[in-house]
């Protein structure tokens, strides 16, 4: 900070640190995103920046808002110039025109960020609260520096940042502010799909998920910017003569399962799995007169209808089959806590979750959300037990990173094939075979289960034709 500020009063710029870097600051939190607001022009000042300040980066402006972005190492320096908007008499679109820095603060979105800090050598450290913010602070309040619903039609995004705020640092929104909220919440539609998933991902990455994602919910905001979150929410009862069936609110345990997931690790993919785990259950709700309400195969659907949500959400593809896995998964666990059940279906669980086995049992133990402390004591024990089943069996058989012990290649070889479907097909029964404990899992019984198979499979209708390798000929 003291760097820009001698920075600054080398080129006779007035310079401040303002919104998050101070905020932070004052609550002591770590922020490696620091905002600063030059009386003048940002831009021009920010490629100053970028050429006398030590290991920094390439300038990334935009003109747009007038702002730039410096990154040096691990920060990223954001420059935004003081500004406001005049109405013009013949016009309904404002001219923006230099501002002091009452304009700038008044214009952002929080009290808590429209606090500034001098960075010049003269006044270095010297704070301006025009808007009551440190107080806010102190009090745990999210208020507007203006009327919410100018401030809020400013940006609307600014609505998602107030639940996001209130996740992060556990503060209330202040009744105007959310009354606002409920008002506006269809103007969320005219923000882009980019923003609102950051937004929506940083609120997931928060100590507290449910607090954002709660108000988003109750705000009205979900049902634009996540509908198939919204549509879990609602509790739906049924009366058969004196018996009532009644199922819980999935919207509300959805959050509990997610809060539960974030107490465990910081991954937003597992906690994003968390939050998609019973996707699916009001499009599978049924309800019968003999055992109330069922969700069957929620769990399949669910998996399915995430690549859809991915692209709508516009979120990266990469982490897509690992939650797919996850939701699919969910339920087979707690499926398997019998004394009963085969070592055969415990390998297919642990082929089938590979190396997310352990991420697929946190989300397990973190779906239990009954209050009942005998009935979460009793799950528990369950998924242990399942556990304690899994490691056994996967040092039994080698499990860890389970495919065929003959490779494609030999497979060829044995059965004068060239590349064709039916070397997948002969792999797919020997490992069939393993799983279902037919044949260890060695390559010497896995070999000689494939000479054993192969004449069947491959004198099949299906690879008859054109699966052979032909003889070598002379010429």
């Amino acid at each position: 900070m003291f760097a820009l500020g001698h920075i600054a009063d080398e080129h006779g710029v007035e310079l401040y640190a303002v919104g998050g870097s101070v905020r932070d600051l004052l609550l002591g939190r770590e922020n490696k995103d620091l905002d600063f607001t030059v009386v003048g022009e940002a831009i021009a000042f920010a490629k100053i920046v970028a050429e006398e300040f030590p290991h920094a980066g390439s300038v990334v402006i935009y003109e747009q808002f007038g702002t730039a972005m410096v990154p040096v190492m691990d920060y990223i320096l954001e420059f935004v110039g003081t500004r406001q908007e005049e109405y013009q008499a013949d016009s309904r679109n404002p001219v923006v025109v230099a501002g002091t820095l009452f304009d700038d603060l008044r214009r952002r979105d929080f009290t808590i960020n429209a606090i500034a800090v001098s960075l010049n050598k003269d006044t270095f450290g010297e704070l301006t609260d025009e808007f009551g913010g440190r107080q806010d602070i102190e009090k745990k309040i999210l208020r507007t520096p203006l009327d919410p619903e100018t401030t809020f039609s400013d940006d609307p995004l600014r609505m998602m940042r107030a639940a996001r705020f209130a996740s992060q640092l556990q503060f209330v929104i202040e009744p105007s502010a959310l009354a606002a909220m409920k008002k506006m919440c269809e103007r969320i539609k005219i923000i882009s799909q980019e923003r609102i998933t950051d937004e929506l991902m940083k609120m997931i990455r928060s100590p507290k998920p449910s607090v954002g994602l709660r108000l988003l919910y109750e705000a009205g905001l979900m049902e634009y910017i996540f509908p198939e979150v919204a549509q879990l929410g609602g509790v739906e009862q049924r009366k058969i003569g004196a018996q009532e069936y009644h199922h819980k609110d999935v919207f509300y345990h959805t959050l509990q399962v997610v809060d539960n997931v974030a107490q465990w690790t910081d991954d937003v993919w597992l906690r994003f799995a968390a939050l998609m785990h019973d996707i699916a259950k009001p499009r599978t709700k049924q309800f019968s007169e003999n055992i109330g309400w069922s969700f069957h195969g929620h769990e399949e659907i669910g998996a399915r209808m995430l690549k859809k949500i991915f692209r709508s959400m516009k979120l990266p593809m990469q982490p897509l089959q690992y939650v797919e896995k996850l939701v699919r998964l969910h339920l087979r666990p707690m499926a398997l806590a019998d004394e009963g059940v085969t070592d055969s279906a415990i390998r297919r669980l642990i082929v089938e979750a590979g190396d997310d086995l352990e991420d697929l049992f946190m989300l397990c133990r973190a779906d239990i959300t009954s209050k009942n402390p005998k009935l979460v004591k009793q799950y528990l024990a369950n998924y242990d037990r399942v556990w304690e089943k899994v490691l056994a069996v996967r040092e039994k058989d080698m499990l860890r990173a389970f495919q065929s012990p003959v490779r494609g290649e030999e497979i060829m070889q044995a059965c004068n094939l060239r590349p064709c479907r039916a070397i997948g097909v002969l792999k797919k029964a020997i490992e069939e075979a393993i799983l279902d404990g037919v044949i260890p899992n060695e390559h010497d019984a896995a070999f000689g289960y494939l000479m054993k198979i192969k004449d069947e499979i491959l004198s099949s209708a299906e690879f008859a034709e054109n699966i052979l390798q032909p003889a070598d000929k002379e010429e």
